[in-house]
């Protein structure tokens, strides 16, 4: 049984700036009881999705200019890293043949350029990953979906996931729903995931807010990083690991 101590975390009001969702849409999430908070465990872990050249590099036929969020993104690693918090990255990557890609890239043809030992499916250099970090390929847009990033989490004891990355329309929203289904709480420190235009990246993140994760600021975020390391008990964190063996 998970026995790992829970908390909300909102001790920092986050009001999100140039949201584009209507107010009816708000009224009708509210009395329909969607958008709580959920709470959060006491071991987290920093998963980085797709912050690969072939994304943050607008050259790139799927890319789009993230520097605004990569070095976002950077800030929050230096934080996770100086408490020992784990980091995990994912790249997608392909044969040249593509037949591992399944049928997405019918929908998406420019995938064909994230072929596998290529510079586009490198993690980009200015998130500066480590020889520590764990590094995931997956083919599809959810982080889990047949990766073994489960036991990723489960061997490190992980009860928490700050979920960063591209595109937030895309990956970042198929990896929070797994988030939820997995039983893991999340926060999106919503200046550390992009999109490559501004109306899906707003609308996703109002709905993964309401049903799946917390979307927060990423102060709010540093905050709770924070807040662990100088409040949370070693026996508590040890707790809190055997909990997930």
């Amino acid at each position: 049984m998970r026995t790992a101590t829970l908390r909300t975390y909102n001790s920092i009001p986050y009001v999100r700036k140039g949201d584009l969702v209507d107010e009816q849409t708000r009224t009708i999430y509210a009395q329909g009881g969607i958008g709580s908070d959920v709470p959060l465990g006491t071991r987290p872990a920093v998963l980085v999705v797709d912050f690969i050249n072939g994304f943050t590099d607008p050259e790139c036929a799927v890319g789009s200019d993230l520097t605004a969020e990569v070095e976002a993104t950077k800030q929050l690693l230096d934080v996770a890293r100086s408490l020992q918090v784990p980091v995990i990255f994912t790249t997608v990557a392909y044969h040249a043949h593509m037949k591992d890609a399944g049928i997405w890239p019918f929908k998406m043809p420019g995938l064909a350029e994230l072929q596998l030992g290529s510079r586009e499916v490198e993690v980009d250099a200015r998130l500066d990953p480590q020889p520590v970090d764990v590094v995931i390929t997956k083919k599809g847009a959810s982080a889990f979906f047949g990766t073994n990033l489960v036991a990723v989490l489960t061997s490190q004891g992980v009860d928490t996931v700050i979920l960063c990355g591209a595109t937030t329309s895309g990956c970042i929203r198929a990896t929070a729903i797994d988030l939820m289904q997995y039983g893991y709480p999340a926060l999106v420190p919503e200046e550390c995931v992009g999109d490559r235009a501004t109306t899906p990246h707003e609308s996703n993140l109002f709905d993964i807010n309401a049903k799946y994760v917390n979307v927060v600021a990423l102060q709010t975020t540093l905050s709770y990083l924070q807040g662990l390391g100088d409040g949370v008990s070693a026996a508590e964190r040890d707790s809190a690991v055997s909990s997930r063996r």
